[in-house]
């Protein structure tokens, strides 16, 4: 998937291994019959798996990660973390949300030659919607998969099936983005 990526990047103009990369999870409910890697989402209320994705600026993903949705935000970044290390040797900086916040996230991050730079909302409108620069990119990319009917509900018995059936679908939304 990452050679597509980079070729996406360059016909659309930009170096082939991006330079900032954006993380976030989202809480895929789970059929009735799937029993490995469930857990409930304590702030969302869903039961089922938790995808953490990492995005470049072009909404592109460089990593994803499927595990139970009780694990917390923090410690599934550092499998994402790993699964990154070495792969673009220009991504040095990554934004978050407040749920990746914590200075072993930081120097966990800093192993891998990464840098964490958490985006917080502003307390002065706590009530409206605002949008914070740069992490829209991940909630498009998570728009784009919401799109297709399959991936609407996990289905899958096991979380590898599931990574799987992510990955085929972004490669045919990165091969419509070349042809």
């Amino acid at each position: 998937m990452s050679v597509l990526v980079g070729a996406v990047k360059v016909a659309v103009g930009k170096d082939e291994s991006p330079s900032l990369g954006i993380i976030d999870s989202r809480s895929v409910k789970t059929s009735h019959h799937v029993d490995s890697d469930r857990g409930i989402d304590g702030n969302k209320k869903i039961k089922g798996r938790k995808e953490h994705i990492v995005t470049d600026v072009l909404g592109l993903p460089l990593a994803i990660v499927i595990h139970a949705a009780n694990v917390f935000d923090g410690v599934g970044a550092k499998e994402v973390f790993k699964n990154l290390a070495n792969k673009y040797p220009r991504l040095r900086k990554r934004l978050a949300d407040g749920g990746y916040r914590g200075e072993d996230l930081s120097s966990e991050a800093a192993k891998f030659g990464l840098e964490l730079s958490v985006v917080l909302r502003s307390d002065e409108s706590p009530k409206k919607f605002s949008v914070i620069p740069k992490r829209w990119i991940v909630e498009r990319t998570f728009s784009w998969i919401e799109n297709l009917r399959r991936l609407s509900l996990d289905f899958e018995f096991l979380s590898e099936s599931s990574l799987a059936m992510l990955q085929t679908s972004f490669i045919m939304l990165l091969l419509n983005k070349l042809f």
